[in-house]
């Protein structure tokens, strides 16, 4: 019903866009529904099906696949955590997702963002399993929207170059693929369009990256300096090394959520209905017992409390940081997952060393070589202690 009666403004942008973009430069020269077609030429390119059907009709089935999408990165997240995915746990989570903004503002507005979760969540499963066709999802995620191309490195720093390489293959095809169907659209958004915020309003509260937060601090994106990119640089070679270290650990859940969320802090525009990394962070918070600290996170993106201030501009106490959470709740998981690695590496250095204690006891008494304990002693590769049991779905 929703679908049928409200015109969903960025999914009625990308059914024009289906309309326009063999028509020369259009697609970027020329405002669509009073505003710029900011995604790429691929994506465009997707529509061109569903600029044939009645802009309705068109909607209500791109509302109902996002839903199951959604459905879908949440059988991914469950999965990748190990948890059983029973068809009433994954109606619960489903239906207690909706009520998070990211995902209802991504239905109000027609958004992309659950089918690239639900890409490369799917994807992720498929590197974990060592699977060849790894990598396919990823790169077309990345050429429908770029960030998703964050996750490319991941996999070339995890060591799992076949499927970066598939990945790399299949963003350079669906690029291709773009620029035959619409070769001129296709130059001027790799010529420039792509790395335009000016298209967008970058100080809008709803971007809640780094640079929208700075651009709000100091009264607009033309007062950042040319000190910016010092910022994304340093937190994305601070995420990715966290998250490469989880995937070393063969924590594929760990490894993606912290990439997904690396990628919202280095991107200049990260809408708060891009957040949809909160899905794979909680179920990462449940599993590994941190229940209390889930539901906080839960309340904090269902309220969304950033909407009460969208004018909170200069540096105004706790304004601020309510403007802002997003993106502080951001920087906080990955500084969490960064401690929890260190305190996950610092557990196995003391059960180590205990377990030597207790061999050289051992072999004191029997003539055992104490100095090389057994492969029955022997940490299992690729494995760590844990120090809680982690609690289940």
């Amino acid at each position: 019903m929703f679908a049928t009666a409200w015109n969903a403004l960025d999914f009625h942008i990308y059914w024009e866009g289906g309309r326009v973009v063999t028509d020369g430069a259009r697609l970027y020269r020329e405002q669509l529904v009073a505003h710029w077609f900011t995604n790429t030429p691929f994506m465009a390119t997707l529509f061109i099906p569903m600029a044939h059907l009645p802009l309705t009709v068109a909607r209500v089935l791109w509302e109902a696949a996002s839903v199951a999408a959604f459905a879908w990165a949440w059988v991914s997240a469950l999965k990748l955590a190990g948890v059983r995915c029973t068809r009433t746990r994954l109606a619960a989570v489903v239906v207690a997702g909706t009520f998070l903004q990211p995902m209802w503002q991504s239905i109000f507005l027609g958004q992309v963002n659950p089918f690239l979760l639900a890409l490369v969540l799917a994807d992720v499963r498929l590197v974990a399993a060592g699977r060849r066709r790894a990598g396919i999802a990823i790169g077309v995620a990345a050429a429908i929207k770029l960030t998703p191309g964050i996750f490319v490195v991941l996999l070339l720093l995890a060591g799992r170059f076949r499927a970066a390489a598939v990945a790399t293959g299949s963003f350079l095809s669906c690029g291709l693929l773009a620029f035959f169907v619409a070769p001129e659209a296709s130059r001027v958004y790799w010529s420039g369009v792509f790395l335009d915020t000016s298209r967008v309003g970058a100080a809008y509260v709803s971007n809640q990256s780094p640079f929208g937060a700075a651009a709000r601090l100091l009264g607009g994106p033309e007062h950042v300096g040319s000190w910016y990119p010092v910022v994304p640089l340093v937190l994305g070679v601070a995420g990715i090394a966290v998250a490469v270290a989880w995937a070393r650990r063969n924590d594929w859940l760990a490894a993606a959520t912290v990439t997904g969320t690396t990628g919202l802090l280095v991107s200049p525009i990260s809408w708060a209905h891009h957040w949809m990394w909160v899905v794979p962070a909680l179920v990462l918070l449940v599993r590994d017992g941190r229940r209390r600290w889930a539901a906080g996170v839960y309340v904090l993106f269902c309220l969304s409390p950033l909407w009460w201030m969208p004018r909170s501009y200069g540096f105004d106490g706790v304004n601020t940081l309510v403007a802002n959470c997003y993106l502080l709740s951001g920087l906080a998981f990955v500084g969490y997952m960064a401690w929890r690695l260190r305190l996950r590496l610092n557990w196995s250095g003391i059960v180590r060393s205990q377990r030597a204690v207790a061999l050289g006891r051992a072999g004191a008494g029997t003539g055992v070589d104490q100095r090389s304990p057994g492969p029955e002693a022997r940490e299992p590769a690729g494995t760590l202690p844990n120090p809680g049991e982690p609690a289940r779905l």
